[in-house]
């Protein structure tokens, strides 16, 4: 019987090695000056930041789910890095932490660098966006447990706070102000509903026009990352909810003490596009409980700041903090 080799299992070793020398420039392109040595080293080293009198370590884990199914089929990578990034540190900043790094897992059935390049200069984008640094990785080949081209990706973001800031429930009361920061798009929550619309119910194809551009420019626009605006305006920001899966209804209450609710006026919010065409063939609450609808995050501010925040952003008012059980409502 003759030898056989991983590669004749299906596992490229130099390949995998041609890939880690390929992302070097991009994976150095966010390394802040906590940053310890460099990249190749079997665990990321980065310097706990200076200035906090109790600091607390903060840390968040998410994918980007079937939005990886569409970057697949229409062959396009350079994005969804960005969304990878975005559904972590954005839910980071919701316990007003300061991102500091960042890691990713890359899993596919057969590695094609160019693909993986790509992909991750993507992630390098969103730390960059994020102001974290990427400081580790890994990227497993698994022939048998995934189909050739397919892959998928988890994300690793670790934050800094101060313990001092970490109750925000107690910081939300009676008639503050409730502030929408415009999404980009889906995001990255929803998309076995999207695809099931789009490509099964009403037979679209990828390059189909919407709106003056093929669909799949709209599918794919990547999340929006909030750290800048966080930073900006943390001082002044009461309580902030990441509006993902589950929509404004789930998420904004997680921000909410007991005997408070959300009074969410819902002709204030400026519905994106693809969520008024996706409403023509999917029930009102169902699109409200699954997708951001326009609001990817929302910020609970005092009424004497809220000219400051507008002025500083891009946030509207879609509402206010009332009495009541803890909940939304959609008036």
């Amino acid at each position: 019987m003759e030898n056989i080799s991983y590669k004749d299992a299906g596992v490229d070793i130099n390949a995998g090695n041609n890939f880690v020398e390929a992302i070097k420039s991009d994976v150095k392109s966010t390394f802040d000056k906590n940053v310890i040595g460099g990249i190749g080293s079997f665990a990321g080293a980065y310097a706990m930041p200076s200035g906090y009198k109790e600091p607390v370590i903060l840390s968040a884990t998410d994918g980007v789910g079937t939005k990886l199914k569409l970057a697949i089929d229409s062959n396009r990578f350079d994005t969804v890095g960005i969304d990878l990034v975005a559904m972590c540190v954005n839910d980071l900043i919701c316990n007003f932490g300061t991102p500091m790094f960042f890691l990713d897992y890359y899993a596919t059935g057969h590695l094609v660098p160019q693909n993986a390049k790509t992909v991750v200069a993507g992630i390098a984008e969103g730390c960059r966006r994020g102001e974290c640094a990427l400081v580790g990785g890994e990227t497993a080949e698994m022939p048998g447990m995934y189909s050739n081209d397919d892959f998928d990706l988890a994300g690793f973001a670790v934050g800094v706070a101060e313990r001092s800031e970490l109750d925000t429930l107690s910081n939300v009361k009676e008639g503050q102000t409730i502030i929408a920061l415009p999404s980009s798009g889906i995001h990255s929550n929803g998309f076995s509903l999207v695809r099931k619309l789009f490509f099964e119910k009403l037979n679209m194809n990828l390059e189909d026009d919407f709106n003056g551009k093929p669909l799949i420019d709209t599918l794919l626009t990547p999340t929006r990352i909030y750290v800048k605006e966080f930073k900006a305006n943390r001082d002044k920001i009461k309580a902030l909810a990441h509006i993902t899966g589950g929509g404004i209804i789930e998420n904004l209450p997680r921000v909410l003490p007991n005997g408070m609710r959300a009074k969410i006026k819902k002709d204030n919010i400026r519905v994106l596009p693809i969520f008024e065409f996706m409403s023509q063939y999917v029930d009102s609450n169902e699109m409200f409980r699954t997708f951001n609808m326009g609001v990817g995050m929302i910020l609970v501010v005092d009424k004497e700041d809220v000219e400051s925040i507008l002025a500083n952003t891009d946030g509207y008012i879609i509402g206010e903090i009332v009495k009541g059980d803890k909940g939304v409502d959609l008036i």
